[in-house]
């Protein structure tokens, strides 16, 4: 039987350890509260991520990262992505070389502006790595609703092993070389995801949703081409079909987030409220940087930043978009 660590009982972590754990895997669920991992063991419960999911008994959980990792033949890392490297650098000597790490953490480290993959290979340097990307809200995986996601990696074989392990019935895994695509594509949608549900909290409908999308996909687009990406990784489902979920679903942390500041909330109110950590708000800060530095415009991005960090009125941002200089429309 294959064994997993899935590192992070967020609502994500818990309900793809949820999702193997159906696939008669033997899988540990590592928790950073001891409370949590104790709820999970004694109730099939996670109260704190994912109060509505029953959990499957055989399910085991811990708050001992040495133990849940050592031995396992699967690393699957869903902390949050400034958390990544602080939990993954101390299990170094622990995780076995030919260990498979999966990583399903969506964002940037904001101190390095490195993606995650680059993260995991400076804590567990050799191992062979694949990213976990795609449209897929935690809560309707744990309802088995079909679900289609991304497995990228520049190893075919680890791409193939990843796409072998999670595939079920109602989670559909396709493969790809294009890590950095990928990645990035996962990021960046939580940056577009927050303006879309500033439209909503203003109140605005479906013209400025669709223009938002279409030329939030074309900055994206064009930073990951600078960065090296294939430019059809962002029509793919990592790409716009990641862009669309998180924008357009109600069960978007990032959009709901948005919808707060379009309503007149800063983001210290809005944090004060939600235990949950909101990806979009690193990656904005971040994005601004990456995209400086490679030489491309974010003009979204950019807006999103200065409406988080710098106080600007989300209706004068909106204004400042649209009235830019007139140009054609460009992809790359």
């Amino acid at each position: 039987m294959i064994s997993v660590a899935v590192l992070g009982a967020g609502s994500w972590g818990t309900a793809l350890a949820n999702h193997l754990v159906r696939k008669q895997l033997d899988v540990i669920l590592w928790a950073y509260e001891p409370e949590v991992a104790e709820a999970i063991n004694r109730e099939h419960r996670n109260p704190v991520y994912a109060p509505g999911a029953i959990l499957e008994p055989a399910l085991r959980a811990t708050s001992d990262a040495a133990g849940a990792v050592r031995g396992r033949d699967v690393i699957l890392s869903v902390s949050p992505s400034q958390m990544v490297r602080r939990v993954l650098s101390p299990l170094g000597t622990l995780v076995d070389s030919a260990a498979l790490v999966v990583g399903a953490s969506k964002g940037i480290e904001i101190d390095t502006l490195k993606t995650m993959s680059q993260v995991v290979e400076d804590a567990l340097p050799g191992r062979p790595f694949v990213v976990l990307s795609g449209p897929s809200f935690a809560e309707e995986v744990e309802q088995r609703q079909p679900t289609a996601v991304v497995a990228a990696s520049r190893r075919p074989d680890a791409a193939t092993r990843a796409q072998q392990l999670f595939s079920a019935p109602t989670f559909r895994v396709y493969t790809s070389d294009d890590v950095i695509g990928t990645e990035l594509a996962g990021s960046l949608k939580n940056v577009i995801a927050i303006a879309a549900g500033m439209l909503d909290g203003l109140g605005l409908g479906n013209n400025p949703r669709a223009a938002l999308i279409t030329r939030g996909l074309a900055e994206i687009t064009r930073l990951g081409v600078a960065l090296g990406a294939d430019p059809r990784t962002f029509a793919g489902l990592a790409g716009v079909g990641d862009l669309v979920l998180t924008t357009c679903g109600s069960l978007s942390r990032n959009r709901s987030l948005g919808v707060a500041l379009g309503r007149g909330q800063t983001l210290a109110e809005f944090q004060a409220g939600h235990r949950a950590v909101i990806e979009g708000v690193d990656t904005a800060r971040a994005a601004v940087r990456m995209a400086e530095r490679a030489g491309v415009e974010m003009p979204i991005a950019t807006k999103v930043a200065e409406c988080l960090f710098e106080a600007k009125p989300v209706r004068q941002a909106i204004a400042e978009l649209m009235e830019r200089t007139l140009k054609p429309e460009q992809w790359t």
